[in-house]
């Protein structure tokens, strides 16, 4: 095996997540094809259309030639209407097409990952012409994935993998833009800190601590007499930093204690997806 031991886990996770989605297309029929999912706008055909689009830029594919209607109300900005490029061309794909090239681009992507030797720092090309490395193309590429494998679950009726390989990259993304959400985003008072207790499949206890210049960073130690704490569990967690719920539809599985206006601003500011 060629590939890097720093980029085995995202590979792994990828597979994990990506043979789950396949299993759960299997049986569809074709108007299951056109049930809502959780991301906005996106019909289960659509989240697919986007892996497989998703797959295709880590391929290096070319981009398709496409014109976008006008009408589509949840594209808002330039990186929704790229997104949305390999969503709507598809969108009149039937389910045998969409498996098809689902299974394809699969085998392709493993052919890649077999045959992967760079190192985890070479420079690759992300979404809008933007540069980033290998390592962080991946890591963020197994988040997506993982994330829309749940958005499926979530439209399908059909739980799962809230523990998986992509559960365990995800958590590490998002714990990764705490910071930025506590200390610049929600603007929490300088030396404070917040700690968020979050249970289930996955589970943590993590602070931020905002420095006396205002900076954020991610602890693992508890601290004492925060500022606010928020209590949750892991899929709520995961539903509210990606945007599939507002804080106000999960109030129940949601603790909070402290400074009300502060555990207000963290929760107005909580989706870190665009």
């Amino acid at each position: 095996m060629s590939l890097h031991p720093t980029l085995q886990p995202y590979a792994d996770a990828w597979t994990h997540s990506v043979e789950a989605i396949s299993e759960l297309l299997q049986p569809l029929a074709e108007a299951e094809w056109n049930r809502r999912t959780p991301c906005p706008g996106w019909s289960v055909r659509d989240v697919v259309s986007h892996v497989i689009g998703l797959d295709c830029e880590m391929l290096g594919d070319p981009r398709p030639i496409h014109s976008l209607p006008r009408d589509l109300f949840h594209v808002t900005n330039e990186h929704q209407r790229y997104m949305e490029m390999q969503v709507d061309v598809r969108r009149h794909h039937t389910a045998p097409e969409m498996t098809s090239e689902l299974e394809y681009v699969i085998i392709r992507r493993n052919r890649q990952l077999r045959n992967e030797s760079r190192d985890p720092g070479t420079k690759v090309r992300g979404p809008l012409g933007s540069e980033l490395t290998l390592e962080e193309s991946m890591r963020r590429h197994a988040f997506d994935v993982w994330v829309h494998e749940q958005d499926l679950r979530t439209a399908l009726g059909r739980p799962g993998s809230l523990d998986s390989p992509g559960a365990l990259v995800a958590r590490d993304v998002l714990l990764g833009e705490l910071p930025r959400v506590v200390a610049e985003d929600a603007q929490a008072p300088r030396s404070s800190a917040v700690v968020f207790d979050v249970h289930g499949p996955v589970e943590f206890l993590r602070t931020i601590r905002v420095d006396i210049q205002g900076r954020g960073t991610l602890e693992t130690a508890p601290a004492l007499g925060p500022a606010a704490t928020l209590t949750l569990d892991w899929e709520t967690y995961v539903r509210l930093a990606c945007g599939r719920v507002t804080p106000e539809s999960v109030s129940d599985r949601l603790k909070t204690e402290g400074d009300p206006e502060l555990t207000a601003a963290i929760l107005r500011n909580f989706t870190v997806t665009q």
